[in-house]
């Protein structure tokens, strides 16, 4: 990894970002650009007064950031709209990765359905990290998810070859279905035969998931089934609270080939309830 950017609005979730990005920086050796984004839909004097002051506060950032960690950062201000201009920072820096602070939670309506989050990684294609947990060192524990598709397999590959887990205990989730439970009738059905079904539906995930395991060339991966007792979401976010997670993989193609349809369902429910990091993974090739 040679250059990660991060895409601040200066409040304090852009700070775990920063922080976050500044901590992998250090370990790959890699430099830093910190991008702010200024809406120029405004009248022209409020515009060009937000970009002198903006581009003030990431002087400042990027002063602290070389003179007390020592990561060689940049910086840039673009006019436009939150996502639009997020893009075409991405497209101008190329980076390898980019470092996004969490969406914010409100308790009257959920906010996350087309905000700069979700739309920035549905339309860049390098990996995006979301920074919802303060940074408090490297990673411990990282944890995959996969549907089992193609996209899931190649997503894998470049989740190894971007070496962001090195060090850390890494593991495999895949969140099984048994459908004959949810049948009208499965309340009529003995508890004997519920668990022995069970059972045989386990076996077959477990199977499954080993395979995908080879076929994606991961190397040594710590292997985890779970029943998809309540949503294919919840299961993922169980299970890294379970096992004490804190950094969660997830692809941003799933069994469609779309990333539309995959983060309109389970990547997107899972950024949007999170309590740690979250790693949106595509399936083209990583540098």
């Amino acid at each position: 990894m040679k250059t990660i950017m991060v895409a601040t609005d200066f409040s304090e979730r852009s700070d775990r970002a920063l922080r976050r990005a500044t901590l992998l920086a250090k370990h790959f050796g890699a430099a830093m650009s910190l991008v702010h984004v200024v809406d120029d839909d405004q009248a022209r004097r409020i515009v060009e007064s937000e970009r002198d002051i903006a581009g003030r506060l990431l002087h400042e950032l990027a002063a602290t950031v070389r003179d007390v960690d020592g990561v060689t950062c940049a910086t840039r201000v673009i006019l436009g709209a939150a996502f639009a201009g997020i893009a075409q920072a991405v497209e101008e820096i190329a980076p390898d990765m980019l470092v996004i602070g969490p969406h914010r939670r409100q308790a009257l309506r959920d906010v996350f359905i087309g905000t700069t989050a979700e739309r920035t990684i549905r339309t860049v294609t390098l990996p995006v990290l979301m920074a919802n947990a303060p940074p408090a060192g490297p990673y411990r524990h990282a944890m995959l998810t996969t549907d089992l598709s193609e996209g899931a397999r190649r997503a894998a590959r470049n989740f190894s070859a971007l070496d962001i887990g090195h060090g850390a205990r890494v593991s495999i989730l895949h969140v099984f279905d048994a459908p004959a439970l949810r049948l009208g009738m499965s309340h009529a059905m003995p508890k004997s035969d519920k668990e022995h079904y069970l059972e045989g539906e386990r076996k077959n995930a477990t199977r499954a998931l080993s395979e995908f395991v080879h076929s994606a060339e991961v190397g040594r991966i710590n292997k985890i089934v779970r029943h998809d007792e309540s949503t294919p979401a919840q299961e993922i976010l169980n299970a890294a609270k379970a096992g004490a997670v804190d950094l969660i993989v997830i692809g941003t193609h799933g069994r469609s080939g779309l990333a539309k349809f995959f983060l309109g369902s389970v990547a997107e429910k899972v950024l949007r309830n999170a309590d740690r990091d979250v790693l949106a993974v595509p399936p083209s090739t990583v540098p």
